[in-house]
C-alpha cells in the first residue's frame, strides 16, 4: 500500500466554500507537534527518508502519539511513498530510544489540521507555523495512477491546480529546503507506476 498524497498552497477560505459545495463531511481538528530525527547510519535528507514522533491533540483535549517512517518518494507527480506507523502510549520514552540509539531530533514541525472526508480521499486544511497554510489530498492505495489521478480531479473540483503542487515535506518547507523547483511540472503523468 502507498500513501498518494498530493498537497499545494491555497488559501483556506475559499476551500471551504468548495467543501461545502463537495458536500464534504468534516472530520475535526486537530493539532500536530512532529519532532523529525536523522538517523546515525545515514543522512535522511540525502535518502528522502523521514522518521518522527506525532503527538495529536484533538478538539477535545485528548492526545495521542504515533511513531512514522516514511520512504523515499516512489512517483514523480505526486508525494507518493511507503509509510509505516504504529501508536506508542509514551512519546517521551520513544524520544528517549531513539536518542540512545544515536536518532537526533532534527526539527518539530507544529500545525493545525482541519480534515474532511469525500469519498476514499481524505482533504486536510493545513496551518503550518512559519510555513503557510496548505491543503493536501490523499488517500492509500496499491494502485498509485489511479489515486493520484482521483486526487487531482478531486484538488480542481476544489478550484485547485494540481500543477501547483508542492513535493517538498512542511520539515524542508521549514528548514528553507522547497522552493519553486520542488512543483510538479504541466505534464502529470510521471513514471510508469507498475
Amino acid at each position: 500500500m502507498y500513501e498518494v498524497e498530493v498537497k499545494l498552497p491555497a488559501d483556506h477560505a475559499a476551500v471551504r466554500a468548495r467543501l461545502t459545495d463537495l458536500d464534504a463531511e468534516s472530520l475535526g481538528t486537530v493539532v500536530q507537534r512532529d519532532t523529525y530525527y536523522d538517523a546515525p547510519h545515514r543522512q535522511f535528507v540525502e535518502t528522502d527518508e523521514a522518521l518522527r514522533i506525532r503527538r495529536v491533540e484533538s478538539e477535545a483535549g485528548d492526545e495521542e502519539a504515533r511513531v512514522t517512517y516514511k520512504g523515499p518518494l516512489v512517483d514523480s507527480a505526486s508525494k507518493t511513498r511507503r509509510e509505516h506507523e504504529t501508536g506508542v502510549a509514551d512519546d517521551e520514552t520513544m524520544d528517549a530510544i531513539l536518542q540512545a540509539l544515536g536518532f537526533e531530533p532534527v526539527a518539530v514541525v507544529e500545525k493545525e489540521r482541519a480534515r474532511f472526508r469525500v469519498g476514499e480521499y481524505t482533504i486536510t486544511l493545513d496551518d503550518v507555523t512559519d510555513v503557510g497554510e496548505y491543503v493536501e489530498v490523499e488517500t492509500e492505495s496499491a494502485d498509485v495512477e489511479t489515486a493520484r489521478e482521483g486526487a487531482f480531479e478531486l484538488l480542481e473540483g476544489l478550484g485547485l491546480d494540481p500543477d501547483d503542487q508542492v513535493r517538498t515535506s512542511y520539515l524542508g518547507l521549514l528548514l528553507g529546503a522547497g522552493d519553486a523547483g520542488d512543483r510538479v511540472p504541466a505534464d502529470r503523468d510521471g513514471p510508469d507506476d507498475s
